[in-house]
């Protein structure tokens, strides 16, 4: 491992930042979300998560819940499952339907096989210690219960980050800039399935690939804006950048009419 990436990985688990800057209200988590619905094909993420729970009976907890996206649509399919929230950041859930409760992946404030299925949706890259929590997650889960991860390609948004580092480079006058942090390169798409099946037998992933298509640079501006409890990480004046990518996408949608992201992101299905 690099210095550099040694230090992303670092401010990628940092409790503080997480809890106090990047998850301390859902603005950067919904910047982020929104992103999607200019994606084709569109993906009902939550309701493919609620399809895959459906032969699930009993108590679900949602590890890393963020602003509860998943919950609020399970209480809506499902209010049949007894529901948990939990996630270190206690400004985030606010908003979120109760019961929640804050609490560390790696010690999950519950009994051994005490719920039926659990959750851990775009936020294993958060943990520091990933091995520990995919066990935290099996010790939970009741032995015929599953677990549902998810998380991002190597290969998502590559336009984003050749975006970033045209914008970065122009900032600081070197041709091209220093590249984005990225936040799931610890748990991608790729990696996941190893750390998974070291506690699970049976692990399926469901890939969901699309592509992205604006004619507005606003949603990339307010996506890309979103990683500002990063700023510190991209070695870079981190507003001038942002101003410079509005600039080349405002250029660029003038002569084609339409900036692309093709994305890569999954979900994945666990079973012992």
């Amino acid at each position: 491992m690099t210095e550099l990436s040694a230090a992303h990985d670092a401010a990628v688990t940092d409790r503080a930042r997480l809890a106090g800057s990047a998850y301390n209200s859902d603005r950067d988590l919904a910047a982020r979300q929104s992103l999607y619905q200019w994606q084709t094909p569109r993906y009902d993420l939550p309701g493919l998560v609620a399809e895959q729970l459906s032969g699930v009976h009993g108590r679900v907890v949602d590890v890393g819940c963020g602003n509860g996206k998943f919950i609020q649509r399970l209480r809506q399919d499902r209010p049949d499952l007894a529901l948990l929230g939990l996630d270190i950041a206690r400004g985030i859930l606010a908003g979120v339907p109760g019961p929640v409760a804050v609490a560390e992946a790696t010690r999950l404030p519950l009994v051994t096989e005490g719920v039926d299925a659990a959750l851990a949706l775009h936020m294993l890259y958060h943990v520091p210690d990933i091995p520990r929590t995919v066990r935290e997650l099996s010790r939970v889960v009741a032995r015929d219960g599953l677990v549902i991860a998810s998380s991002n390609s190597d290969r998502d948004k590559a336009a984003l980050d050749d975006l970033w580092q045209r914008a970065a480079g122009d900032v600081l006058g070197t041709g091209r800039g220093p590249a984005r942090i990225s936040l799931s390169a610890r748990f991608s798409l790729e990696k996941a399935p190893a750390f998974l099946g070291e506690e699970f037998g049976r692990v399926e992933t469901i890939e969901l690939p699309g592509t992205i298509t604006v004619h507005d640079p606003e949603p990339v501006i307010a996506y890309m804006a979103s990683y500002r409890a990063w700023a510190d990480q991209h070695d870079v004046p981190f507003d001038a950048t942002i101003e410079r990518a509005r600039t080349i996408l405002v250029d660029h949608i003038a002569r084609h009419r339409a900036f692309e992201v093709t994305c890569l992101g999954g979900i994945l299905v666990c079973r012992r």
